[in-house]
């Protein structure tokens, strides 16, 4: 299994955190990795994904979430043709880091037997993907504390 994560410390409270990640509609305005997400946010509920890890590479896909637990995580698994050959489980972590500020963790598993195949051309720009998105949540929960 490999991992790819990314880590920011935000100066404002879980709950604000939690506002700016989980209002999906406003993604576009501000989220320059994760372009869109549409779907209900409940365990379960089936998303469909849009996001872009270049300027010429764009991705769709239709992750089911797994976890919601409200301002500290939100957890997703997709695959590609089937679980077993090209799996990944996407979680965003809130970690309480003081009275008004946390730790944001953004991580991704991949597993499956293509995985080693695939992750050399897709794992360098989903690292840089996670700190563009990171930087720029941490940018507007700030604002908005």
């Amino acid at each position: 299994m490999r991992t790819i994560k990314h880590t920011v410390d935000i100066g404002a409270p879980a709950e604000v955190v939690w506002r700016v990640l989980t209002h999906f509609p406003a993604y576009p305005k501000w989220n320059p990795f994760i372009r869109e997400i549409h779907g209900k946010l409940e365990a379960g509920a089936r998303l469909w994904v849009r996001l872009r890890l270049s300027k010429e590479r764009v991705m769709r896909f239709r992750p089911r979430i797994t976890k919601v637990i409200p301002a500290a995580e939100l957890h997703w698994r997709g695959s590609w043709l089937l679980p077993a050959l090209f799996a990944g489980e996407h979680s965003f972590i809130i970690v309480p880091n003081g009275v008004s500020s946390v730790r944001f963790i953004q991580r991704e598993q991949f597993r499956g037997l293509l995985a080693p195949l695939i992750l050399p051309f897709i794992a360098k720009k989903t690292e840089e993907g996670f700190e563009r998105m990171n930087r720029a949540l941490k940018k507007i929960a700030e604002e908005k504390r």
